[in-house]
């Protein structure tokens, strides 16, 4: 088996390890799964090249290459996290009710943290110059803040959101880490404190540090 992951040629992430890829490459990374790089620029991803693994010309792309069976294409960073947890050990646990629990959580850091998060993002990079963007922007914290306090009143005094880390803690904090530099984790000092300690599994650390080389690399490139 191969796996080529498909990624920005230079994200747009300034390095943070924001981009979409990012998960991806945590969960191969806590697989303990070997993986190759394909780099597309923005204007390559709208390409038809590129469509025929990702329609939406949208990173990233995951390709794996198995014998004796037709190759695996997959989109959606959720999408391709889910299929490495139920392939591979070490994602999800073996018991059927916690891992159903587990999966529970990728789904909700994707259909129910995830929107206001993103939302307020784009508020605060796109929406600045119009009259009404404080009151929007106000309104959207507060979105974001009642996500986190729910979110820290089922956590807890836990590490993780069902003991033992998982692939929904592993989605959890790809979404939260997207409200770093914003203050809002801030104000939450569990589920600050429940990134922290992602952030030192040696997994994250590899994956952050393979997108960050990637990205030091194409931003020093000459010309």
């Amino acid at each position: 088996m191969s796996i080529i992951l498909t990624v920005f040629a230079n994200s747009p992430d300034g390095g943070r390890g924001l981009a979409r890829d990012m998960p991806v490459r945590w969960a191969l990374e806590e697989a303990g799964l070997a993986y190759a790089v394909r780099t597309v620029s923005f204007t390559a991803m709208k390409q038809a090249e590129h469509r025929r693994r990702n329609p939406f010309g949208q990173i990233p792309a995951f390709e794996e290459t198995r014998p004796e069976a037709p190759p695996l294409v997959l989109f959606e960073s959720g999408a391709i996290v889910l299929h490495l947890a139920h392939s591979h050990p070490g994602l999800l646990p073996d018991a059927p009710d916690p891992r159903a629990r587990a999966v529970m959580w990728i789904f909700a850091a994707l259909s129910t943290v995830e929107p206001p998060v993103v939302e307020r993002s784009m508020a605060a990079l796109f929406e600045q110059d119009r009259p009404w963007h404080a009151e929007r922007l106000a309104t959207l914290h507060e979105r974001v803040h009642i996500r986190l306090s729910e979110l820290a009143a089922w956590l807890g005094d836990e590490d993780w959101l069902e003991g033992a880390f998982t692939a929904g803690d592993l989605m959890m904090v790809s979404v939260l880490r997207r409200l770093s530099g914003s203050g809002l984790l801030e104000a939450h000092p569990s589920i600050a404190a429940y990134v922290a300690r992602a952030e030192e599994r040696p997994a994250f650390r590899r994956a952050f540090d393979a997108q960050l080389a990637l990205f030091t690399a194409a931003r020093d490139a000459p010309g």
